[in-house]
């Protein structure tokens, strides 16, 4: 079997398009057709339902497709195994990072790790949990960094790095605020239900720690001002008096506008590493990976040495 072959086609299945697969391979589409159709001939079945805008996989394409990507990890796994033992530093890393934090450790990681792996190329993509979850299980992450709550793994391997607590920020001109504390002091304990009357900042529908605040007010409706994708948003909204919210520790700053308490549920997620089951973990995917352990844990400690 062709190795670049099924190369080709898994790309053709991405792009949903045989122009842009082209285009992405750096070969004529003529060619590219060409081959398709080889082995469309060879197989005795055609892989791909064709329209102008989207190509759609047959079910034997989907049996295919299933079949060249487990092969091609295969050579992957293999590649780095031997590299490994003959402490070879080259190859490959694609990385899923989540929006903001993710690219915040990664611009603090990359640095140290280019310095004793200057020819393993790494390919970050900012992804969401969910799409992070996705793409390892489909094997087109090698390896991901996450913040989610234990039930929501998959079947996939996850490598714990630190747990985070979720906590409450409110204006320094909230009439509870000089019962919180600030960065580095012990947090008071409080529940949500004092902020009855109190507009929050949110994160938006569909990501981790949305679904976790559902969970804490579940019981409780508290009015919600503003939805946001960005964490430092929430903290922007507290920081200017408009109103409260629940955010990550890890985002706290030390602010004379900002006062924090900890939740009554103790609501915490953890962050993880992440790879598909299965597969093999290079040593500098291993690496990579220590090197953010470090990163997120000197975060945590330094910011909180008491949650």
């Amino acid at each position: 079997m062709d190795l670049k072959q099924l190369e080709y086609i898994i790309k053709i299945a991405e792009e949903k398009n045989i122009t842009r697969a082209a285009e992405k391979l750096f070969i004529t589409q003529s060619a590219l057709n060409q081959q398709l159709l080889k082995l469309e001939k060879e197989l005795g079945a055609q892989l791909f339902l064709r329209s102008r805008a989207n190509w759609q996989l047959t079910r034997a394409g989907e049996i295919y497709i299933e079949n060249a990507k487990s092969i091609m990890r295969i050579k992957k796994d293999t590649y780095n195994q031997i590299n490994d033992l003959l402490e070879k530093q080259k190859g490959k890393i694609t990385i899923g990072l989540t929006h903001e934090r993710g690219y915040e450790m990664f611009a603090s990681v990359y640095p140290i790790f280019y310095k004793k792996f200057p020819h393993i190329k790494i390919e970050p993509y900012e992804l969401t949990v969910r799409q992070q979850q996705h793409e390892i299980m489909a094997g087109n992450l090698d390896l991901g960094f996450l913040t989610l709550q234990d039930h929501q793994k998959t079947k996939d391997e996850y490598i714990p790095i630190c747990k985070e607590e979720i906590i409450l920020a409110v204006p320094g001109s909230h009439p509870l605020a000089h019962l919180g504390a600030a960065v580095g002091d012990t947090l008071p304990e409080i529940d949500l239900q004092h902020f009855h009357a109190d507009s929050f900042a949110i994160m938006q529908k569909g990501s981790t720690l949305r679904d976790l605040f559902d969970q804490l007010i579940s019981e409780d409706e508290l009015n919600i001002l503003l939805e946001t994708k960005s964490c430092h948003n929430l903290f922007t909204m507290v920081a200017e008096g408009i109103c409260c919210s629940v955010i990550p520790a890890i985002y706290a700053k030390d602010h004379h506008n900002v006062k924090y308490f900890s939740i009554r549920q103790k609501p915490t997620w953890n962050i993880y590493a992440s790879y598909k089951k299965g597969s093999y973990l290079s040593h500098p995917a291993k690496e990579f990976i220590r090197y953010a352990s470090f990163y997120w844990n000197k975060k945590c400690n330094t910011l909180w040495n008491n949650l």
